[in-house]
């Protein structure tokens, strides 16, 4: 087996419940903090997946309820995905198919480059570098199962 486990369906592949563990590193201030919490892909009416972010982030000591909700939509071929933020602007595409997906997303005076990289059926990781004028940042994001699908 390789580097990377190939996901013939994305949205298959990710549908349930998952553990989340976030580390957040300023690159340019060295501080660092960290998200833990689960992330649910339920059904969505008419195709695809609600993404529930919910959690505790602690930045600088301090601890604070954190939360996020993305759409994952049925991407423009086969076992792929467009996801959406939750008001339905486009976030990145992604594909799954050979295990390991590199997505860009601009946004405003900042880029934001993901990599996805599929270990096997129960675990998968983001690493987001977000780069701008005020911004230099590290995102490292596992996920582990926790429904046993």
């Amino acid at each position: 087996m390789g580097e990377f486990w190939p996901v013939p369906d994305t949205l298959g592949y990710l549908a349930g419940t998952w553990r989340v563990e976030r580390a957040v590193r300023d690159l340019a201030s060295g501080d660092e903090g960290r998200f833990t919490g689960t992330t649910a892909f339920d059904a969505l009416d008419g195709g695809g997946l609600l993404h529930l972010e919910s959690g505790t982030f602690v930045w600088q000591g301090v601890a604070r309820p954190a939360e996020r909700t993305l759409r994952f939509l049925p991407g423009a071929a086969p076992g792929t995905a467009d996801v959406r933020f939750a008001d339905g602007c486009p976030f990145h595409d992604l594909d799954l198919g050979t295990g390991r997906h590199v997505a860009d997303h601009p946004c405003a005076a900042d880029l934001y480059r993901g990599e996805f990289t599929v270990r096997d059926a129960q675990h998968w990781r983001t690493v987001w570098r977000v780069r701008g004028p005020a911004k230099d940042l590290l995102l490292t994001t596992d996920y582990t199962r926790t429904d046993g699908t």
